[in-house]
């Protein structure tokens, strides 16, 4: 068996630390880029509007004591009205400046009532006009100059003529 000792040379891969260098860097540089490109979206590509108000707390309804006023009357009969009312208030905190001022909005309500006619009360209008006087009504009593009270409407829970 012959042997040969010619000059054999080892087999080295040309350059393989730059080639490892370049993949590196080009493994990495593609990862910085997918990672801009899904920021850029997540951040640009969906609509981030204005955020969306807190929903509004339901209203408080505030029942009041029912009320009874002898109406004016032409006939010279006497005429009663026994009227129930709820306010219809944005929050707590004005129910409670409603609360504070009771003793002069009974007392404008009561004015208000008794200054009635039967027949101004027996039609739907008249009783839609009165719930917006009784609304203003209230609003005067109850409100200050820091304070301002808003009724949002006056329901009534009783409503009898006699």
């Amino acid at each position: 068996m012959a042997t040969t000792t010619a000059n054999q040379q080892p087999i080295v891969p040309a350059k393989s630390g730059k080639l490892k260098r370049i993949l590196i860097i080009a493994v990495g540089a593609i990862v910085l880029l997918g990672a801009g490109a899904g920021g850029a979206y997540f951040f640009l590509g969906k609509n981030h509007g204005p955020a969306k108000p807190a929903p509004e707390p339901p209203p408080v309804f505030f029942p009041l004591d029912s009320l009874t006023v002898n109406l004016q009357s032409d006939d010279g009969s006497m005429h009663y009205l026994r009227s129930g009312l709820t306010l219809k208030l944005k929050d707590e905190k004005v129910q409670l400046l409603v609360t504070e001022h009771m003793p002069e909005v009974r007392s404008r309500v009561l004015l208000l009532l008794s200054g009635k006619r039967p027949e101004d009360l027996a039609s739907v209008d008249g009783k839609k006009q009165l719930a917006s006087e009784l609304r203003a009504a209230v609003e005067t009593a109850a409100s200050t100059a820091e304070k301002p009270v808003r009724v949002e409407e006056v329901l009534f829970t009783e409503f009898v003529v006699q």
